[in-house]
């Protein structure tokens, strides 16, 4: 018997959207949602981040050209920023003070987790209310830019954009890696993900090749091989050090 519940059902349900209707996400709805972030998990009770809500066309506009471009970035009833943050904590160390120690790696880990978990917390709870959304990683691809966009201050970055609103299209689900390659017992289990890996290509080269728009005809693990081959935003590296995370 399978333990499903609503809940389970509307993660288990996840796709993202970008296409959306023209209807206004009501403030109390996104003020509800921005408070599910913060009841997210968080390391030692930091709260090491803060989410930014982009109204401004003129803002929309430049991100929606460095994100991508990506048109949704633009057009989405709502946009949000979540910033890992802990220019908060620089202002509480000084007025205490007391040392304030960035320069350890931890504390972007710390920053970045803080910031997905809300984001997370954030997502579900505007599933719950029938909104769609998808994430945008691509926030990070201008990070000097968006800084100086945002105006954000020294030890803070960017982790993620949302954009949100009522669905106009419903896409298909694209497969996930098998539960038995994802779960493993006591130890990393290599045997589990070479037997999940050929049942994955497939699944996942059957949802490519047959999905109605942009079709794909490369297998998962030819995407990743390309994906991974090239290096991925090597500016973040400068761009954390000059926002006071010098990752010693």
């Amino acid at each position: 018997m399978e333990h499903r519940n609503p809940t389970s059902e509307l993660i288990q349900n996840h796709r993202s959207i970008r296409r959306f209707k023209a209807d206004p996400v009501p403030d109390e709805m996104l003020e509800n949602i921005i408070r599910s972030a913060q009841w997210a998990p968080t390391s030692h009770n930091v709260q090491a981040y803060t989410i930014i809500s982009v109204t401004d066309p003129d803002v929309r506009s430049s991100l929606e050209q460095w994100c991508g471009p990506q048109h949704y970035v633009g057009s989405a009833p709502v946009f949000l920023v979540f910033t890992a943050d802990f220019h908060k904590h620089d202002i509480i160390s000084r007025e205490q003070g007391t040392a304030f120690e960035m320069a350890e790696s931890e504390n972007v880990l710390v920053g970045a987790v803080d910031a997905a978990l809300a984001a997370q917390n954030a997502f579900i709870t505007a599933k719950s209310y029938r909104l769609g959304g998808v994430m945008i990683g691509g926030i990070r691809n201008r990070p000097y830019d968006v800084a100086r966009l945002l105006e954000l201050p020294t030890y803070t970055f960017p982790v993620m954009g949302m954009c949100l609103g009522f669905p106009e299209h419903l896409p298909g689900q694209k497969p996930r890696f098998p539960l038995s390659g994802v779960r493993h017992e006591n130890k990393y289990e290599e045997q589990r993900i070479r037997g999940a890996l050929p049942v994955f290509e497939t699944s996942t080269r059957d949802y490519y090749e047959n999905r109605p728009s942009n079709p794909k005809f490369e297998s998962w693990a030819e995407q990743m091989a390309t994906y991974l081959a090239a290096p991925r935003r090597p500016q973040m590296t400068a761009f954390l050090k000059d926002q006071g995370f010098t990752l010693k």
